[in-house]
């Protein structure tokens, strides 16, 4: 049985795998309303909250569910992309969907999915087509409080058909220019999309541009501003053995000694995020939260592929980094909370993405960089990052391998000549989800 499941599970990704993939949009509610419609609408079924911004989306997701599941609350958690599984996007109660449930979720829907693609001059995407199961899939379980995160922007995400009770705007930086504008203010203003009238939007800090663009959106939708730095804030933070110990403001009262298994100040600011969105939602800040239950959400949160150390000897972290604002906080981190005397990084990015710039942020704290390229359709050939690496660093900190196997082979290589006996070499793999999640499986079978 366990075979034919697995088996069926293949068949349906590789059918999900035809269609459009998320890297490509055509800008329209349109078709997810339909599809919905014809489910009975089962996003209106649960209450959500909605997270959009450029970097920490899905750090923030899984903070605000452990955190809500620390309250007794049903959960249901939509996230994107995935590192190893696709079921790891649609999570219930901090699980992810089993193989069974994931089958009967795409079966029961699918006559309806073809139903709007006859009638769809674009057929159902793939992102389109998970978020209907996802929604699908929450409606039956039931669970109370939905987490989604958005995929693109915000106003048309195929996420945006939920009427949530908490809008979150983790900080907004440049990515997906060719959907979102070539400027922080027309990015801003996409992802301002997801503010509802009467209802909270939860803000980090957002450099100028960005901040007055969601101020002037939110008070046209008459939606309820709460800043980090002026509402909320992180108060105090210590570096700790495995992770960090944080004091946040809420806006509900302080909360002292949480205990953060995750590393970099990027994340003691996303618990902040994640912390007053949840006040918000569940009293509006009128009083302070159960404090014990917050301390032990936290300590629950996982966040996989970021900066994540799996392997010890030589220390092995991966990051999902992909644009510069997310190398520039894995490289605050990385100076912050690893004291290695040479650092050896694997990359392996998209051809879309921001190369140059990202590249030269990690050239802070790289000492060696082994370029390659990962399993997507968009990675950038190794011959082409080897080049631009090359601009960057200098001749002899650049090499290349063939695969992200490859690389870490070399890598833990160099890592453990015998030079290097009495001194802390470490090795980075980053670039991009889809790196992230190769590098992932790899270590764990031991490869």
């Amino acid at each position: 049985m366990s075979e034919e499941i697995d088996a069926r599970l293949s068949e349906i990704t590789e059918e999900l795998n035809a269609r459009w993939p998320e890297s490509k949009i055509e800008p329209s509610l349109d078709r997810i309303k339909l599809l919905l419609d014809y489910l009975g609408n089962p996003q209106t079924n649960f209450r959500s909250i909605h997270i959009a911004g450029t970097n920490g989306k899905t750090s923030t997701s899984r903070m605000i569910e452990s955190l809500l599941r620390a309250f007794g609350i049903r959960t249901g958690r939509y996230t994107s992309p995935h590192l190893e599984d696709i079921r790891e996007r649609i999570s219930l109660n901090g699980e992810n969907i089993t193989s069974e449930y994931f089958i009967y979720t795409y079966e029961d829907i699918k006559p309806y999915i073809e139903l709007v693609d006859a009638k769809s001059t674009h057929p159902l995407s793939y992102f389109e087509v998970l978020t209907a199961m996802a929604y699908a899939a929450f409606a039956d379980a039931p669970i109370d409080v939905a987490v989604i995160e958005c995929g693109m922007g915000g106003a048309w995400d195929a996420t945006n058909v939920i009427d949530s009770d908490v809008a979150v705007m983790t900080p907004i930086g440049l990515d997906h220019q060719e959907y979102l504008g070539n400027t922080i203010a027309e990015i801003a203003l996409t992802k301002a999309g997801i503010f509802r009238s009467g209802k909270p939007s939860v803000l980090a800090q957002q450099t100028r541009e960005a901040a007055e663009v969601l101020l002037r959106e939110g008070a046209k939708t008459e939606s309820i501003p709460l800043r980090e730095g002026l509402d909320f804030a992180l108060l105090h933070r210590d570096v700790a053995v495995g992770g960090q110990m944080l004091t946040i403001q809420g806006i509900g009262g302080t909360y002292d000694e949480i205990f953060l298994p995750l590393h970099g100040r990027h994340q003691a600011s996303n618990a902040a995020l994640a912390l007053t969105a949840v006040e918000a939602f569940l009293g509006g800040g009128a009083q302070r939260l159960d404090l014990d239950a917050i301390r032990d959400g936290f300590a629950n949160v996982s966040s996989p592929g970021r900066l994540e150390v799996v392997h010890r000897n030589p220390t092995i972290i991966i990051d999902a980094a992909h644009n510069p604002h997310g190398a520039l906080a894995l490289n605050e981190a990385l100076a912050e909370e690893f004291a290695f005397d040479k650092l050896i990084a694997i990359v392996a990015i998209l051809a879309d993405k921001d190369v140059t710039h990202f590249l030269a942020e990690l050239s802070h704290s790289v000492d060696e960089i082994i370029v390659t390229e990962n399993s997507s359709s968009r990675a950038l050939p190794t011959e082409k990052l080897f080049a631009i690496a090359q601009e960057i660093f200098e001749e002899d900190q650049v090499s290349s391998a063939g695969s992200i196997k490859r690389a870490i082979e070399l890598a833990i290589d160099r890592a453990t000549q015998p030079e290097h006996s009495r001194s802390s070499v470490g090795i980075l793999i980053t670039g991009s989800v889809v790196t992230a999640g190769q590098a992932r499986t790899l270590l764990k079978k031991g490869k």
